[in-house]
């Protein structure tokens, strides 16, 4: 008999390792205003009178701008007439107001800053902000409490994240997509937006939230120190109408946004 041929040893099948997630998700822009707010609040660790400081130069005071007081003295001068519509969304009472506000940020914010990128993001921010505090102004003429948080220009996120969250591919469709790919979707017009019915549904929750948690004040209130519900709304429409003038994306066609807005769900 002749004997069988040597056969090769076998070689162990090869495994295809799946591919790594990055443990750290959120864009860059957004992490860099996490952790600058995060630094920022270390300033609770101040001495209480240089606390107090911070929030009476950078916090927005409404009192400021009462020309009737013109012997009226308050920290910051006539420069802190300017910044403090930027300044008091980076300051937050305590640890509590700072995590609702990112919690919050986190999913919508995420979104906008791949959009955006990390300059428009940040003046989209910037132009929210002061948005909501001019509505606190013209609803708080004669207040002298500081307005601090960031709920304005979170508001302001929310809103401009809707104009293309519920669109098929992006991150609130049942279709979506990966994060990058999500977030450049075409946006809605925003008059076809606000006849989608999650878009309005959305609305609905978004202001009966406001509603009941104390007539809108998202705000974590302490003495001297809080967010109105004016500036929440504020901020929220001035993202839904000013998110065109920052969307570097092409607007889809009327008849394209039909078609994006409805579900793969919809189809035969």
């Amino acid at each position: 008999m002749d004997s069988p041929p040597n056969l090769p040893p076998e070689q162990p099948a090869a495994i295809e390792e799946a591919p790594r997630e990055p443990v750290l998700t959120l864009p860059f822009a957004l992490t860099a205003y996490v952790v600058l707010l995060a630094v920022i609040h270390l300033r609770v660790l101040l001495p209480p009178d240089l606390e107090n400081w911070t929030i009476d130069v950078f916090g927005f005071i409404p009192k400021r701008y009462d020309s009737s007081l013109l012997n009226l003295q308050i920290p910051g001068g006539a420069g802190a007439k300017v910044w403090t519509f930027v300044t008091y969304s980076l300051l937050h009472a305590n640890l509590t107001h700072l995590g609702f506000n990112v919690l919050w940020l986190l999913p919508f914010g995420s979104a906008l800053a791949r959009r955006f990128g990390a300059i428009r993001f940040f003046i989209f921010l910037a132009v929210t902000a002061a948005a909501g505090a001019l509505a606190h102004l013209v609803t708080h003429e004669h207040a002298v409490a500081p307005m601090i948080g960031a709920s304005a220009s979170v508001s302001g996120a929310m809103a401009a994240a809707i104009r293309f969250a519920f669109a098929r591919g992006s991150f609130l469709s049942f279709s979506r997509t990966d994060a990058e790919t999500a977030a450049k979707v075409p946006a809605l017009p925003l008059s076809r937006a606000l006849r989608d019915g999650r878009v309005l549904a959305f609305l609905a929750v978004w202001f009966g939230v406001n509603i009941i948690f104390g007539v809108g004040a998202l705000g974590i209130e302490t003495e001297g120190a809080s967010v109105a519900w004016q500036a929440h709304i504020g901020g929220f429409f001035a993202g839904l109408l000013l998110f065109a003038l920052f969307d570097p994306v092409p607007r889809a066609r009327s008849d394209a946004a039909d078609a994006s807005s409805r579900d793969i769900s919809n189809r035969i």
